[in-house]
């Protein structure tokens, strides 16, 4: 499983998650960090990763795509540091390793965690 993380994602998480084994990378560190959000969502499907972020347009972008790449967790939670994303990427990644493996839109809050299988469905009407 590989990770990347988006700009607003604290650059630190990234380095702490590849000291635990996991494959990671910033956006800062491709010179994505000014890239669109459709750019990186493109580089996440060639290069078979999960964006993380804290920006909703990533999940508006894959939904309306319908496509089922790539996986995206989207934090809903400010002010975390680089050792909290760390932390509870890798923590989903343990629970949650068969969904973000298949396709999944999650978005993570203090509550709890929001998981939707892609691709997207359109509404029926």
């Amino acid at each position: 499983m590989k990770f990347l993380l988006d700009q607003g994602v604290p650059f630190r998480a990234a380095a702490l998650l590849r000291e635990e084994g996991i494959e990671a990378v910033h956006t800062s560190e491709l010179g994505l960090s000014t890239a669109a959000d459709a750019d990186i969502v493109s580089w996440c499907i060639e290069n078979e990763s999960i964006a993380v972020t804290l920006d909703a347009d990533f999940h508006t972008l894959i939904a309306l795509s319908r496509d089922s790449r790539p996986s995206t967790i989207r934090f809903r939670m400010q002010g975390l540091k680089g050792p909290d994303v760390a932390r509870i990427v890798m923590g989903l990644a343990r629970t949650h390793a068969q969904e973000l493996e298949s396709g999944v839109l999650m978005t993570v809050e203090k509550k709890g965690v929001r998981i939707r299988q892609l691709p997207i469905a359109p509404a029926s009407r």
